[in-house]
């Protein structure tokens, strides 16, 4: 333990690869640190190797709106104040697949339960001296964008154009969020570049196999990708959105973090979660 202030820090997509090692990290600084994943055996895994009285993890299926909204009010009863909600919660979909909710997995998962988790845990947020989040995703990456004629993809559905569209939608969450004026947290999009990271989820085995022999080469080092997001809570940066690619400083007047966009999205969202 350093001599760092302690932290309430909630973490999606916690139990693998960068949000296992940022729990890890910030335990190890003597925060409190609640991990949200959908594997049981993946959560007790790290409960055992943390053997931390500061870590809680929560299991939940977070592409379920009904998951996210619990999750929410568990974190609600552990807390009275939420230093740092970061987000990494993201799974391949090699086929279209509906949540119970009627939306498409990707879109839920990577976009969607990031949108409801910052705002359902606002309140927490504003509780505490120096709110911050950290979405993790691929700002600075321009492929892909937002489908706006079909975004749950019910016709021309690939697992690379889902997850760029979801990639560009958090992009825009991002811009969105900082650009209201209710709500103190200040927002970081972050993208890590290829880290060796994930690469187990993937189902396919020959490209598991592949990002992980790429990865051994090319990759960077989990810890290293890491890093930032771990000193960012300790120090918030003093804009509402900073936007970083690799270490390096996006452009916010890129076209993939359009204002315009940014409100056209926020509110098919609103109408989205609205229908169901």
């Amino acid at each position: 333990m350093t001599g760092h202030p302690t932290k309430t820090v909630v973490i999606s997509g916690g139990t693998d690869g960068m949000g296992r090692a940022t729990a890890l990290a910030r335990l190890a600084r003597g925060d409190r640190v609640t991990v949200i994943g959908s594997s049981e055996s993946k959560g007790r895994a790290l409960i055992d190797h943390a053997a931390s009285p500061r870590l809680r993890f929560v299991r939940a299926d977070l592409s379920s709106m009904a998951e996210v909204e619990r999750v929410a009010a568990v974190v609600a009863e552990q807390y009275d104040a939420l230093d740092a909600l970061a987000l990494f919660a993201n799974r391949v979909s090699p086929k279209r697949q509906e949540t119970p909710d009627g939306l498409e997995f990707t879109f839920a998962l990577y976009y969607l339960s990031r949108y409801l988790l910052g705002r359902r845990l606002r309140p927490l947020l504003d509780a505490a001296p120096d709110p911050l989040i950290i979405n993790v995703a691929g700002v600075g990456a321009t492929a892909g964008r937002i489908l706006w004629d079909d975004p749950q993809l019910t016709r021309r559905y690939g697992q690379v154009r889902a997850q760029l569209q979801a990639g560009r939608a958090n992009d825009l969450l991002g811009v969105a969020f900082a650009n209201q004026a209710e709500g103190k947290a200040r927002y970081v999009l972050y993208h890590p570049g290829f880290t060796r990271s994930g690469a187990d989820g993937h189902s396919n085995p020959l490209v598991r196999g592949t990002i992980k022999l790429l990865g051994a080469f090319f990759a960077r080092p989990v810890a290293d990708a890491v890093r930032p997001v771990v000193e960012w809570i300790d120090r918030p940066p003093s804009e509402p959105l900073t936007a970083i690619d690799r270490g390096k400083p996006v452009p916010q007047t890129l076209k993939t973090l359009d204002p315009g966009d940014a409100v056209r999205l926020a509110t098919y969202t609103e109408s989205l979660l609205r229908s169901r």
